[in-house]
């Protein structure tokens, strides 16, 4: 392991080992040249399908990417990085139990948008205007009003469900 405050390879030891949330194993270092802690985190290598983008070009699914995405959507809403991480998790299940080789894009993309929609209307939206190409107010309004219909059901459908 390389160190990475003064470079030096293999010169740490392990101070402290445990899991993580997202399966993989978490251990904390020192190195023996400088002295410094830092943190690793170890996790499985899982084959994920290729995600075909629109254009054609292939491209390893890369979670990172996602969690980018989702972020900004998330930004200075009341939305966690654990929640973010799960939803990225369930989406990268999703996508290995598809069983196939090449996944389109347009399938990632709409596990994302289901997603968002579940943790925040507000991120949604964001992420709506961007991946659904909306391009002018209407077509937002539209997208929220749906939304807000959307939520109106749910409501009704938990209040006749409580109603004996």
């Amino acid at each position: 392991m390389k160190c990475p405050h003064c470079g030096a390879v293999g010169e740490s030891y392990v101070i402290d080992t445990a899991p993580d949330a997202q399966g993989g194993t978490r251990r904390r270092r020192e190195c023996h040249c400088c002295g410094k802690r830092f943190n690793t985190v170890e996790r499985p290598i899982v084959v994920t399908p290729l995600v075909v983008k629109s254009n054609g070009e292939r491209e390893e699914f890369d979670r990172d990417k996602v969690i980018r995405g989702i972020r900004l959507a998330c930004a200075k809403r009341p939305v966690s990085s654990a929640e973010i991480n799960r939803l990225v998790e369930r989406i990268e299940t999703q996508v290995r139990a598809l069983g196939q080789d090449e996944v389109p894009s347009r399938v990632v993309g709409d596990m994302v948008v289901q997603g968002i929609k579940e943790l925040d209307p507000i991120a949604y939206i964001r992420y709506a205007i961007v991946y659904l190409g909306l391009d002018n107010l209407e077509s937002v309004r539209a997208e929220t009003d749906k939304l807000l219909h959307e939520q109106q059901q749910q409501r009704e459908q938990r209040n006749t469900a409580v109603e004996p």
